[in-house]
This record gives structure tokens, sequence and C-alpha cells, in this order.
């Protein structure tokens, strides 16, 4: 229906502006309007994020992407280099205005909608790439509306992708006014002349302000008629006369100025169950998920994804029970290592879905290039703990660590980047309220599970008793040592398998390369430290470096089917899973990564086992794989739906019932096949 309120529109302006002209309170351009972009100097291949920094004048107002009863949305007309393109719109949560009894999605203020425009890899340094957008919009007042237009354009210049300190500020404001992506798959229901929408919200999710949902999808709702906004346990519901929805919308629901996009599909919604809005006090909140975290992160050290670092701990125990050591410093130390990177990840991925991307715990890990990184060093480490060389901290990291404690420091630093990408018992729930909670929260939430992971070297560093149970420091340890260093080459073999599936031959072969250059450079340098030299490294150091820099060409291998090891298996999509529903069948799905150790784990020891394939084929049970290795966005709205940040996430569907049961992250065969054999 855009078409007809395009007509009746224009047909009403033609009428209006004519006599009200003279009433115009001065000439426009009523709305200013700069375009800008996040960095001058974008890379070839790159993204580079450009507003429309708007501001109306006083007393008048711009329209959203639905503009509601009235006002038309804008329309840009791009004018870019060869190869370059530019994406929708993407605009803040808009404020309601009602003229006339007619519902308005509007600004009143300030306000930037924001686009992402491609730059072409074969861009050259140096080129100049010129932009030009001519915009159409419509502005208006609670009397006259005003059609204008505006021509603008920026002239970038191909270079490294710097971004000034002042843009990124920028930038970064408008991106948190944004509305962020639920990922959760709501549902809607026509009864009688009743709309209503239940969207899949966590109760534990603390928000702020009154709820309502502005449809992106036009006809579904009368927008003027009041909505009821229930919060019902883990859920939403909205309800509001209905107008005459057809197939899927789409919508934001917003809390005051925090929005959440949404997509709905016809279905069964139950009325709410409580009567009051609201959410609990949301310290309340962020205590019990706090708690829950420090308890996930405790679980973790006995999970497999953690073993490959226990080595590191072992030995740092050891040293610990040294009566003329310094135990709490040390345990202090690695616990600040642990803390630290856990809230600068959590921080990272705070400031990423704020940027509007849908991306969950552990996203470093499915870029290939990290990957390639943590190949490098998990091999150098399995080399130092093989004796080929020794390493000392840097002297800046021992006087950070206030008492000589720099390697207990990048132990833990190096415990929390390998370690949190595991998904074990009460971590999931916690870091899945986290991330719509408020910051504060979430990032204690972070430091939280940081805690956990750190919690028993901290009582070991604190409690004599417990430190006079482990063996006594002596020769044993340099057998230890070198023992211990099995694991983490077998590790560094896991990374380079991670690396083939992301980057496919091609990145494995240069990641193999890269590690067996930056061995050279190790022995070399340990060559040189038996021998006495001094600046033992400074020969092998561009090695090393060499050998990083491979980095620079290692990429995602193109997307591709991947048959699923257990027969029968389907790659997961929500509109597959909805067909599966259809028919009646138990479904088990799944979601995986090839860098999540506890989901291989469970894969090799329950899922793929003859014994589950033959109850599931027993029990006529469809299986669905996630494959979440590189961070399908589509993928990752889904996880977040179910309250989760990251995988393992097992989903059973039994035939007739409304929600999944989300089953636990360690799975046994009795598990599954129990549910097979079920009725």
């Amino acid at each position: 229906m855009a078409w007809l309120r395009f007509v009746l529109m224009s047909l009403a302006l033609w009428l209006a502006i004519a006599p009200a002209s003279a009433q115009a309170p001065g000439k426009g351009p009523h709305v200013r309007i700069a375009l800008i972009a996040e960095t001058d100097h974008p890379a070839p291949g790159s993204e580079v994020t450009l507003a429309f920094a708007s501001t109306p004048e006083p007393g008048w107002h711009a329209y959203w992407e639905n503009p509601g009863d009235a006002g038309l949305p804008a329309r840009a007309e791009w004018t870019l280099p060869a190869g370059a393109s530019a994406g929708p719109l993407r605009y803040p949560v808009p404020q309601r205005l009602i003229i006339g009894e007619l519902m308005n999605y509007v600004y009143e203020g300030p306000f930037a909608p924001l686009v992402t425009l491609k730059i072409p890899a074969d861009a050259k340094a140096g080129d100049p790439f010129p932009v030009h957008v001519k915009l159409d919009y419509l502005v208006c007042t609670d009397q006259i509306c005003v059609p204008e237009k505006a021509e603008l354009e920026t002239r970038l210049t191909i270079g490294d992708g710097a971004v000034p300190a002042d843009r990124r500020t920028r930038f970064d404001g408008w991106r948190a006014a944004l509305p962020r992506p639920l990922g959760a798959q709501a549902t809607y229901q026509v009864d009688g002349k009743t709309f209503r929408l239940g969207v899949p919200f966590p109760a534990a999710a603390s928000v702020a302000g009154e709820g309502y949902f502005f449809p992106l999808t036009d006809g579904a709702i009368e927008y003027a008629a009041p909505q009821r906004v229930v919060r019902d346990g883990d859920r939403v519901v909205i309800e509001a006369p209905a107008k005459r929805p057809a197939g899927p919308i789409r919508g934001v629901l917003a809390f005051g100025s925090l929005g959440f996009t949404l997509d709905a599909t016809p279905g069964i919604v139950a009325p709410a169950t409580t009567s009051a809005a609201g959410a609990s006090d949301w310290l309340w909140t962020a205590l019990i998920a706090f708690l829950g975290a420090v308890l996930g992160g405790l679980i973790l050290n006995v999970m497999p994804c953690v073993f490959p670092i226990l080595s590191l701990k072992a030995l740092s125990l050891a040293k610990a029970g040294d009566a003329e050591g310094n135990p709490r410093g040390e345990a202090l130390a690695y616990t600040a290592g642990v803390v630290l990177t856990c809230l600068a990840l959590g921080g990272a991925l705070l400031a990423v879905r704020a940027g509007g991307v849908a991306v969950g715990w552990a996203f470093q890990l499915q870029d290939p290039r990290v990957i390639l990184v943590l190949l490098l060093l998990v091999t150098a480490i399995a080399l130092n703990l093989a004796g080929l060389f020794e390493v000392p901290a840097p002297g800046f990291v021992n006087r950070a660590s206030a008492r000589g404690h720099g390697g207990a420091f990048m132990t833990g630093a190096l415990a929390a980047f390998v370690a949190t990408p595991c998904t074990g018992p009460f971590m999931g729930a916690a870091l899945g309220s986290a991330l719509i909670l408020p910051r504060p929260a979430a990032l204690a939430i972070f430091g939280g599970l940081g805690l956990g992971i750190a919690l028993p070297f901290l009582l070991l560093g604190f409690v004599p008793a417990l430190r006079r149970r482990l063996p006594r420091p002596g020769a044993w340890m340099e057998t230890m040592r070198r023992i211990l260093s099995v694991p983490m080459f077998l590790t560094a073999l896991a990374l380079a398998w991670v690396l083939g599936r992301q980057a496919g031959a091609d990145g494995m072969t240069i990641g193999l390369g890269a590690a067996l250059l930056a061995s050279l450079g190790l022995w070399w340098a340990g060559r040189r430290q038996a021998r006495g030299l001094s600046r033992a490294w400074l020969p092998a150091l561009p090695l090393f470096l060499l050998a990083l820099a491979a980095v620079v060409v290692v990429r995602p291998a193109p997307a591709g089917a991947e048959r699923p090891a257990i027969a029968g298996a389907e790659p997961f999509s929500e509109a597959r899973l909805a067909e599966l529903r259809a028919t009646g069948r138990p479904i088990f799905a799944y979601f995986t990564a090839d860098w999540c150790l506890t989901c291989k784990v469970n894969e090799k020891a329950v899922i793929e086992t003859r014994a589950v394939a033959d109850a599931f084929a027993k029990g006529n049970v469809a299986v669905l794989v996630g494959d979440w290795t590189n961070g399908d966005p589509a993928l990752g709205r889904f996880i977040e739906a179910h309250n989760r940040a990251g995988v393992p996430l097992y989903l059973w569907y039994k035939p007739g019932s409304g929600e999944p049961e989300v089953l636990p992250q360690v799975l046994s065969q009795s598990l599954l096949a129990d549910r097979a054999a079920a009725k």
C-alpha cells in the first residue's frame, strides 16, 4: 500500500502547499543534513559507514522508514564509483506523534540514519573515491508538509581505513541509537479483531521505559490505536487492534530509546498470563546472572575446551606452592589476566552488537586470522614447554604485576582467550542475559565469568592448607613440563584443522608454513640462549614477525555445503524447521562450530555414534545442524532467541509442543535415545 500512501500524500500536499505557503515559517531546508563518513580513507575491499546527520528545525519533524498513518519515507539515489554499493538506510528508534487522530513515526530532534558503503577490492590506494547521493524526503509541522531534496557529497580517498578518534566517538553514539538485532523469531496471531504478537524475551532481561511495537510491515495493526505490552515470563506479548496482516511481518520492539528488531510469522500466540508490564529490578537480575557466570566459569576448568591450558596452570600452581615464592602475588596476577581479558572480550562484543551486528560469545574465533594468531601462539607455548627456548616476561608486564608475576598474568590472559569460547552449564543463560542487560551489569557478568575461571588458582594462592597438598617443587617439574607440551602440540594441530575448515587447504598451508617459520625463529633464539649470547632474540625476531605477517593473506574460504556427519541430517534453516514441525516428526536441532571443543566432544562421543543413529532412525527423528563456525548472523539471531550467547546449543522439538526443550551442554547417549523413544 506504499504506492497508495504516496498518491494520497502527493494530492494532499498539492492542495495544502499553495494556501499555506504564506504561513510557512521561513524557507527550507527545514532539516539540515550532513553526509559524514566514519573514515575519509577507506581500505580496498572494506566497508565504511556513512551517516546522514540530520537536525530538524524547531516545530518540524522528519519521518521513520515506516512513517505511520501519514508521511513518506526518505529515498536515496546514489552515484558511486564502479564496483561500490550502498546498503539500506538504518534508522534509530523513532518517536510517536499523533496529529488529527493519525499516528506519525517521526524524529523531532537530531537523528542520524546510517548506511554501509562497500568499497571494491580492486580500489587502489591514493585514488579519489567520490560519493554522491540525492535524498528526497518529507518534513512537516502539525499544520503543513513540505517535500525537500538534498544533494549531498563527500570525497574520500582510498587508504588504510584509519578512523579519527573524534569521528569514532560520534559514530559509536549514532550506532548505540540503532535498534539491536534481537534475533528472536516472533509469532503473531489475529484473534478476532485483535492482533497479538509474542516475542521471546528472557525474563531476566531488565529494560526501562514503556514498551511499544513499531511495525515496519505496513498493514499489520491500527497505528493510532493504543497498544498493550505485557512482560509474561520469557516473552513479551503485544496486543493492538488488527488491520490486515498477511505473511511474515517485521518491526521494532522498543522500550524507551532502546529498540530490538524482530521478524514474526503467523502462528498461535497465547494471551499473557500476567497483567502488569515491567521487569524485575535489574540489580537483582544482574546479581543472579553474575553468580551464574561465576559458577559457569568455575565449571569451565573441567570442560574439554580448557584442558590445553591446564598445563600452564599446573606449572604456575607448583610455583605458588614454593615457600620462597609469592603465591598470593601469582594468584592475583593470574586472576587479573583472566578477568581483564574477559572484560575486554565482553566489551568488544557489546561494542560490535551496538553497531547492529548480530554476534555472540566467541565471535573472535569466527575469523581465520585470529585462528592463525592462536596457532602461532600455541605452537610457541608448546615449544617453550618442550624446553626449546625461554622467554622472560617483558619489564612493563612485570612492573604492572607489582612483584614480577608477568608470566602468571599472561597465562591468565591466554587461559581466558582460549577457554571462554566454550559454553558450559549455567554460563549460557548468564551470558545470554548479559547481551540485553544494561552495559554496567553486562560487564559485571563478563567479569564474573573470569572470576569463576580463576577461582581455583585464586583459592590455592590464598589458602596455605590447599597449597600444602600440592607436590613440592623439584626436578619433577621439568619432566612434567616436557610431558605437558604434548597437549599443547595437539591443540596446535586442532587449530590447524580449524584453520583448514575456515580458510580451506590454502589457508591451512599458509598457517602451517607460518608455524614452521616461527618455529625456526624460536629454535634459533633457543640455540643462542643455550650458548649464553646476549640479545638472543635479535636475529630470530624477523622470522617470527614474518610468520605473523601471514595474517594478511589468510581469507575465509567460499561458503560451501558440507555433508553432515550424522546420516540423514540437514543444514539448519528456520524455513526447514517450520516444514519439519508441520509433519509432526520429533526434531533434534544442534548448533556447533569447528572451534568449539565441547561441541566436537559431544558430536564424536554422543551425536555421531551408532547407538544414537539407530535410536533416531527408529524414532523417525529429523536432525538439523547449524554450523556457526564462521559466525552466520541468521544462526546467531536464532541462538540468541533461545537465551544463549554461543555454542553448543541443543534443542529437542517434541511433536505437538510449543517451545523446544533446551538440552544440557554436555550430552549423553541415553539422554538422546530416551527422547527418541518417547511418544
